[in-house]
């Protein structure tokens, strides 16, 4: 970001919060889209950015619609919406649950299309610790995860 002033001469101020937040929106943007083309040449043609998204949300195991809103911020008729689309694709089924809530669940296709993404950003990893060296990795994620920390406390 510049430090000029705007046509308005409104300042704007350098922040490194800012270029961290561009640059980690780039990488999680690019590595969505390599795992996204990748499982796409193994067969998944509806594993686009957005499925990946809103599937790297759930747990493997039990999901509600509830906690899936709330953790997405987003109303549980777009998840009931969302849920169902999934189901049609064959990645998502639901059964009764506790009272009137349905548990939300990965069919054998979806834990397969999981398994798969893992083991595309496991080689994404190792192509990344080639490049800089493990070492360097590690630091930087430890870092991250420090940055995160601090932020908590905002």
């Amino acid at each position: 970001m510049s430090t000029r002033l705007t046509k308005r001469n409104i300042p704007m101020r350098d922040s490194e919060s800012l270029q961290l937040v561009l640059q980690a929106t780039k990488i999680s943007e690019q590595i969505t889209l390599h795992v996204s083309q990748e499982l796409t040449k193994k067969g998944y043609e509806s594993a686009t950015p957005a499925v990946l998204g809103f599937l790297s949300t759930l747990d493997c195991g039990v999901n509600y619609a509830s906690e899936i809103a709330r953790n997405l911020g987003v109303s549980r008729q777009m998840v009931a919406k969302t849920v169902k689309e999934f189901i049609r694709l064959g990645y998502l089924e639901q059964q009764a649950g506790i009272g009137k809530q349905k548990e939300i669940l990965f069919t054998e296709k979806g834990e397969h299309l999981m398994s798969d993404s893992r083991a595309i950003l496991a080689d994404i990893d190792k192509r990344v610790a080639d490049d800089l060296n493990d070492k360097a990795l590690n630091e930087t994620l430890n870092k991250l995860t420090d940055i995160q920390q601090t932020l908590n406390h905002l």
